[in-house]
């Protein structure tokens, strides 16, 4: 479990996260929503420790995360990046096998080789795993960057904007992975603008605004009135069975 308590960060004098309280259970998959400069990026970054509060603690499984170290940190939390756009020159297995550098001492192992080997089995990569990843698709990579967060071996795998520029097909890809992957015992938290993506794959929902949790919950926390409020247009918003969906208008 992630507990975020009076989480509190600036850059230099402009206050981005603005006392937030929270806490992530085992094995669920969070969507954190909320329209751009609501604070989604850097909430993730401070949940990796990338930034350090100013305010407040974050505690794994009872660790302060600052008490960590980066090395430490690694074996817990897997994190996938919105932009990856400029890679050198490597192989997918070699791109997945980084992910296993928490481990490392001098230099990968036999049990490193083949965790990563399971891995890519595991995710469907095993076919190209001599392709340099600079020549793969969007969906292809995007999957590979993931792969190489599992081969840390985490207990909460945090992304940001993994679907973005995809098109549908692997945006469905990437979901369906995620939702399985919190199906056995991984958390999942993403960072998101698709509102109905999120809807449709998720089942915890974090929506922010201007640096503070506007609602948190399942889907039923969603109203027209507040979406409108924070996202500055006209929303409708649609339920059949299990299902909703959010349009603008």
């Amino acid at each position: 479990m992630i507990e975020l308590n009076d989480i509190r960060f600036s850059y230099n004098s402009s206050s981005v996260i603005k006392g937030i309280s929270h806490h992530f259970e085992k094995g669920s998959f969070t969507a954190i929503l909320g329209p751009n400069g609501s604070g989604k990026t850097t909430l993730l970054k401070l949940l990796n420790n990338i930034l350090k509060p100013q305010k407040g603690k974050i505690l794994l499984s009872g660790k302060d995360i600052r008490n960590l170290s980066p090395r430490q940190l690694a074996k817990y939390i897997g994190y996938v990046p919105q932009f990856q756009s400029n890679m050198f020159p490597a192989t997918v297995f070699d791109t997945v096998l980084l992910g296993r550098n928490p481990y490392i001492r001098w230099s990968p192992g036999e049990d490193d080789k083949r965790i990563a080997s399971e891995i890519l089995v595991r995710l469907h990569l095993d076919d190209i795993a001599l392709k340099d990843i600079n020549h793969l698709s969007g969906g292809q990579r995007q999957r590979v960057f993931i792969a190489r967060a599992l081969a840390q071996q985490p207990e909460v795998i945090l992304l940001d904007e993994p679907t973005a520029n995809l098109d549908i097909r692997y945006q469905h890809e990437v979901f369906d992975l995620l939702g399985k992957l919190s199906k056995s015992g991984i958390t999942i938290i993403m960072a998101i603008h698709d509102l109905n993506q999120a809807l449709n794959h998720c089942d915890g929902f974090v929506l922010m605004d201007d640096g503070v949790i506007a609602a948190r919950g399942d889907k039923k926390i969603f109203s027209e009135e507040q979406l409108e409020k924070i996202y500055k247009v006209r929303i409708k918003i649609f339920r059949e069975g299990d299902h909703t969906y959010i349009l603008p208008f």
